[in-house]
């Protein structure tokens, strides 16, 4: 998936402060053109290594001003690239309009058709906190701080996967403006294809001003993390390989090898320590046995201990992803199977001295292996594992490291289905895109002629780059 769209020749890019004046009188929300003070500052979202420059950053503050955003913007000959949160990777470039979604911070919950309806500016601890009055919880991913919308419209794959599916496949209703500037609500009954796209086609098909998802009951859930010392990583890791075989839906649960820094925030006995950590969340009766988690007690002795009953409203716990903005770059893919040797492969190409602060191993199966009771796009069902590797940025991190996460994925590729989930598939490069265009299989040509229908002249490029297979623009 590629980093941005190059601007189009007939984009006249000193038309940006006519298209800010033409804003300006129509907007209740903020523009910013490189020259003013506020663009800097409006520039930087939790990934940090996008370098964001576009020729116009306009804040909305309604779904009235991303339609007059999106249909002025290609009045004027502009694309448009989309953030709220900021956590995906890509970046908006000269030829584009920024349009930041993060005002748009509507929250509602309706215990009694135990539902939520948020804008794309809300995180999922707002979620999971305002459900939890209810016993109520949505599908999260590891990081409550990333955005309920742009994950959900990836697929979302988070701790319960194995029990309730993807978090696309939850999904009511979307409220959408479309490429031509047009709000529609997309359903199981209105703009059938549009629904089927949006959720797990990511967010090329237009820009979701509100989206209506199933909650569950969920209050209080088995979970936590066993953290191992590098040197017992071999018998842990194939223990948890066996054992995973035959575990119940219930149960979802990863591995991953971490290189913690040594930081104050890491906990003392982790701090600047190589590990092996194992997730493990279980949905159902808390008093019901954990054998996975008691057997790996047994093949080495934790360093850190934490699986106990947990409120699921705290259950970014559990990944304790960061929470800071950093520069950060990533990649995955999917296996079709985890034998003995691609443990030992996956071990080996993550030493303790590795750029990679972040080699996970995620068992899918169980609920993610089936289709949605409505159908959609969601890529991957098939894989039995998902891989998921991360690492600082330059300036922070090596200037190689990309290459060095692509040389991990190449040496699990005897294992991989040559896919990859949307969420996961990493920088918007082309090898990203042909890892996703890989995943969706058939239904990769089906998005890609949605895209050129509704958006025929790129007015979303920027958001919508994984189109882009060996470098040719699929619109």
């Amino acid at each position: 998936m590629s980093s941005s769209a190059p601007a189009a020749p007939d984009r006249d890019l000193d038309g940006a402060a006519a298209l800010a004046a033409q804003l300006d009188r129509a907007l209740d929300g903020t523009t910013a053109l490189p020259a003013d003070p506020a663009y800097d500052a409006a520039l930087p979202g939790f990934n940090l290594a996008l370098a964001h420059r576009p020729a116009l950053v306009v804040r909305a503050a309604s779904p009235e001003d991303v339609v007059a955003t999106v249909r002025a913007a290609a009045g004027h000959g502009f694309g448009v690239g989309v953030r709220s949160t900021g956590h995906s990777a890509a970046a908006t470039g000269a030829g584009d309009v920024l349009l930041d979604v993060s005002a748009l911070d509507t929250l509602v919950v309706d215990p009694v058709a135990r539902t939520a309806t948020v804008g794309p500016g809300v995180p999922w601890q707002a979620v999971l906190t305002a459900g939890a009055d209810h016993g109520l919880g949505g599908l999260c991913g590891s990081s409550p701080h990333v955005g309920v919308v742009g994950y959900t419209l990836g697929g979302g794959l988070g701790p319960l996967a194995r029990t309730f599916g993807f978090a696309a496949d939850h999904v009511r209703a979307i409220d959408v403006v479309t490429p031509a500037g047009d709000l529609v609500t997309a359903t199981p009954t209105q703009h059938e294809e549009l629904f089927w796209a949006l959720r797990g086609g990511g967010g090329s098909f237009g820009v979701v001003v509100a989206m209506t998802f199933d909650l569950f009951p969920l209050d209080t859930v088995r979970a936590g993390t066993l953290w191992f010392d590098v040197d017992d990583a071999p018998a842990v890791l194939h223990r948890w390989r066996a054992e995973t075989a035959s575990l119940p839906e219930e149960v979802s649960t990863s591995v991953a090898r971490l290189n913690l820094p040594p930081l104050p925030e890491v906990p003392e006995p982790l701090r600047g320590r190589a590990v092996l950590v194992v997730r493990y969340v279980r949905h159902g009766e808390l008093a019901a046995p954990d054998p996975l988690v008691d057997t790996l007690r047994q093949v080495a002795t934790p360093i850190l201990d934490t699986v106990g009953d947990l409120p699921y409203a705290r259950i970014g716990e559990v990944h304790a992803d960061p929470d800071a903005p950093m520069p950060l770059v990533d990649r995955g893919g999917l296996l079709h199977t985890l034998d003995e040797d691609a443990v030992d492969a996956f071990l080996g190409a993550v030493p303790p001295d590795s750029p990679v602060l972040a080699a996970e191993i995620r068992l899918l199966g169980g609920a993610v292996a089936r289709p949605a009771g409505v159908p959609n796009a969601v890529a991957g069902r098939e894989a039995s594992y998902t891989v998921f590797l991360g690492a600082l940025a330059a300036p922070v991190g090596p200037p190689d490291v990309a290459d060095e996460l692509q040389r991990v994925c190449e040496t699990m590729a005897p294992w991989s289905t040559g896919g990859a989930l949307v969420n996961f598939a990493g920088p918007r490069d082309d090898v990203g895109a042909s890892l996703v265009h890989r995943a969706y299989g058939p239904a990769y040509e089906r998005l890609v002629a949605l895209r050129r229908r509704l958006d025929p002249h790129g007015v979303l490029a920027p958001s919508a780059r994984w189109d882009v297979v060996d470098g040719t623009p699929a619109a």
